[in-house]
């Protein structure tokens, strides 16, 4: 079993019955399923799972329900002395298909009986449509592929090493070459294999690429399977969108250009297709900010942005097995540039940060900007052996207006700090976790002194 982090989340979420449901939402293929069943074959006496998807006739079952009370006798009907109160979980997978259900989840849990878990893969792409949303009666936690961390575990790097790596991140000193090395190498290998679970799984126990690459290919197959399904309006405009991202990325600005989809296209045309991709979990936009001063999002432009694949391995596989076989023979011909801005990407979105890049005529392009407390951190992704030429970033440290105090260089050499500049290896993208705030904060509400 692939050791996933959401796992204690979810453990933690029902340690204590919170009196809500917990819906995990994420792309088609990252394992929501799967991890949910193993949480609950662990904790439940009794385990329940009703897929929408696979049988169409729960979709059916439900539909139609006026109120808590008949969808629980239908679930009787349905389910019988499986249902013990106090002792089973009822998992609803694929929710999106059932919207009755996400509106009456309220009432469910209100019930008391039974605890229930919800997966939507495609969640976002149909709540709009859902009439009222279960506010104060279900979290909800976003499921992504594989980090590079849980790719590493998989492949056998201890606790131990990690806990290192990260104590050399946080102290700035450099790394051991051998480990350093060796983790180099492993994020090579990620940047082929990618994080969703089938595709991992399938290197685990093959080694074979080519078996990844026929899974990888097999999950981009289902999500443009899914386009058609899911909006029939605008499946050409989504088809051409999502085949385009690799090739947008590998362009000099590695910006989306509309043109390219249409010499006469309009932003107002097409927003709704890149809002479901996003939405779909299978693209990952970052939006140009006017300048790099928090909060960021106060000047992020809607209509400027690039456009990530939300697997790094689903992007290799789209450019093919020449890309794949150059990372492994570290061909320093080829710019594996968009590949590691990617990854880079994938790593940021799943340590809860919002993506954002600078740029400007003046002063160059910033890979990606992220608030750091309270400051904006600049990022500057580099695939080859040239990581310290970074103009862009020394312009606007030397800014003072901007007020940046230091900024980050992720590449393949080892940690080095040069002035304002930190830099890192590529893998410890794994240690910029977007930092929250602690779950208790008192404040002294008490203004009595302004009383007569």
């Amino acid at each position: 079993m692939l050791q996933r982090k959401i796992y204690q989340r979810i453990e933690e979420f029902y340690q204590n019955r919170p009196g809500k449901a917990l819906m995990i939402v994420g792309a088609r293929q990252v394992g929501k399923s799967f991890i949910v069943e193993e949480f609950c074959k662990a904790h439940y006496e009794n385990f329940i799972k009703m897929d929408f998807i696979e049988n169409p006739d729960y979709v059916s079952a439900l539909s139609g329900a006026r109120g808590a009370e008949e969808i629980m006798l239908r679930l009787t009907a349905l389910f019988g002395d499986r249902m013990i109160p106090g002792k089973t979980m009822i998992f609803f997978d694929e929710a999106q298909e059932c919207k009755e259900l996400v509106t009456q989840i309220k009432y469910l849990v209100q019930n008391g009986d039974y605890d229930y878990v919800l997966s939507g893969s495609l969640l976002g792409t149909v709540f709009r449509d859902v009439v009222s949303a279960p506010v104060g009666y279900m979290d909800v936690v976003r499921m992504y592929p594989l980090d590079f961390e849980e790719f590493a575990i998989a492949n056998g790097v201890g606790s131990q090493v990690i806990a290192a790596l990260r104590e050399a991140f946080e102290t700035r000193t450099p790394v051991d070459s051998y480990i350093h090395e060796r983790m180099t190498r492993l994020f090579e290998l990620y940047l082929i294999v990618g994080g969703m679970p089938s595709a991992v799984s399938t290197y685990l126990a093959t080694k074979n690429l080519r078996r990844v690459a026929d899974e990888q290919n097999a999950i981009l197959r289902l999500y443009r399977r899914d386009v058609s399904k899911y909006d029939e309006r605008d499946r050409l405009y989504l088809n051409e969108i999502f085949d385009l991202i690799p090739s947008e990325l590998n362009a000099k600005n590695k910006r989306f250009i509309l043109k390219n989809l249409n010499e006469k296209a309009r932003f107002d045309q097409y927003y709704d297709s890149f809002l479901w991709l996003k939405n779909a979990g299978v693209a990952l936009p970052a939006n140009v900010v006017d300048e790099p001063k928090v909060p960021l999002i106060l000047s992020k432009s809607r209509n400027l942005f690039k456009l990530f694949s939300n697997d790094v391995g689903l992007l290799a596989a789209q450019y093919g097995g020449e890309l794949q076989l150059s990372i492994l023979r570290h061909e320093t011909s080829i710019n594996f540039g968009s590949i590691y801005e990617n990854a880079a990407a994938q790593e940021l979105t799943a340590r809860g940060h919002a993506l954002y890049y600078y740029n400007s005529k003046k002063f160059g392009e910033l890979d990606f900007v992220i608030e750091e407390n309270g400051k904006v951190l600049p990022i500057e992704i580099k695939s080859g052996k040239d990581y310290y030429r970074h103009n862009a970033m020394d312009n606007a440290l030397n800014h003072k207006e901007f007020g940046l105090d230091e900024g980050y260089v992720f590449c393949n050499g080892n940690v080095e700090t040069v002035g304002k500049v930190v830099y890192f290896p590529i893998y410890m993208l794994m240690f910029l976790q977007k930092k929250e705030l602690p779950e208790d904060v008192f404040f002294d509400s008490d203004f009595s002194d302004l009383g007569d």
